[in-house]
């Protein structure tokens, strides 16, 4: 019988250590592999196949929120189980509306988590009570999932996340696979479209619109 594939995605080595220690006893499971930022996290989804991927919404190069509109666009059939410390109703509806069926907070993660996996492989949402009002609110109440950095292509979150992480061109160019001359033009393009004249307000807006921790 085939094991379930489980794919661990937090830019904290020791959360991911904490998060096998809790899974790897079950009966049937399997860690297939790590990431330590959203990138990998991606490439890693595409690369394995897993069944689930547990993805903290806070991570390096590529946040979990983009992390997971990819993965969701690369792996259909993998369920996306986001591991936060956040719980704003925006966020959650932001999750919920880029394809992942389970948000878990990590406080929760000792008496939910395996729960939460069970309710993924059956294709059902899962949320604990602390999240059950801001689902509720939002969705039965018909408020639309906000996106808020929607003005941007995905491409451009990528671009705006790395610059503002300190990466320079040259490494934003190496990382995305573009020239240097292309990364000047998106940055260009990306000012220009946001109506911004300072860098220190593309980190304001991408602190604001969580494509980085602030």
């Amino acid at each position: 019988m085939k094991k379930t594939q489980i794919l661990l995605a937090d830019d904290h080595a020791i959360i991911r250590n904490g998060l096998r220690l809790l899974l790897e006893n079950e009966w049937g499971w399997e860690i297939c592999g790590e990431a330590a930022n959203g990138r990998e996290a991606v490439e890693q989804a595409e690369k394995l196949q897993p069944d689930i991927v547990v993805l903290d919404i806070g991570m390096p190069e590529v946040n979990g929120l983009d992390a997971t509109r990819q993965i969701r666009q690369a792996c259909p059939e993998t369920e996306i189980l986001i591991f936060s410390s956040h719980e704003s109703d925006e966020l959650v509806r932001e999750v919920f509306a880029a394809g992942a069926r389970g948000y878990l907070l990590k406080t929760d993660a000792p008496q939910h988590l395996v729960a939460a996996i069970k309710a993924l492989l059956e294709k059902k949402p899962y949320f604990t009570a602390k999240i059950s009002e801001v689902v509720f609110a939002g969705f039965l109440n018909g408020a639309p999932a906000e996106d808020t950095d929607g003005r941007l292509s995905p491409r451009e979150r990528e671009t705006v996340q790395l610059l503002c992480e300190g990466s320079t061109n040259k490494e934003v160019g190496s990382k995305l696979g573009i020239s240097v001359k292309t990364v000047e033009t998106h940055r260009k393009n990306i000012m220009a479209k946001l109506g911004m004249k300072s860098f220190s307000h593309l980190v304001a807006y991408a602190i604001r619109n969580q494509i980085i921790q602030g």
